[in-house]
């Protein structure tokens, strides 16, 4: 996964990553679960980036911000629940998109101290 400074971007471009590798597990009952809920966090990360940037003021940027990071936690969970099934094979794949789920927490937090 490219590296994108520009942070709708690279949200957008998580979405996307995530929404292509939901597509490659296994269909079975659990992993449509897990993945309904990966699909809703991981997107939800860059519709509350592109609110905060269009925030009323600063106590509201920061809210959506720390939105951003919930869900980008969020999405971490679900990806490693999926990853505990016996039968995912995208394994690589996979890593990319939780380092990626993984960094953008990290850069919500900073941002969200930064500002706090």
């Amino acid at each position: 996964m490219e590296r994108v400074f520009d942070l709708e971007e690279r949200t957008f471009r998580f979405a996307k990553e995530t929404r292509d590798f939901v597509q490659q597990l296994p269909k079975h009952t659990i992993n449509h679960e897990y993945s309904k809920q990966l699909i809703r966090s991981s997107s939800s990360i860059g519709a509350n980036y592109i609110e905060a940037n269009e925030s009323l003021g600063k106590k509201d940027f920061l809210m959506r911000l720390k939105i951003c990071r919930k869900e980008a936690k969020e999405t971490v969970y679900w990806l490693k629940l999926v990853l505990l099934g016996p039968e995912v094979t995208v394994a690589s794949a996979h890593s990319l998109v939780l380092n990626e789920a993984i960094e953008l927490t990290r850069i919500f937090t900073a941002i969200c101290r930064k500002n706090a």
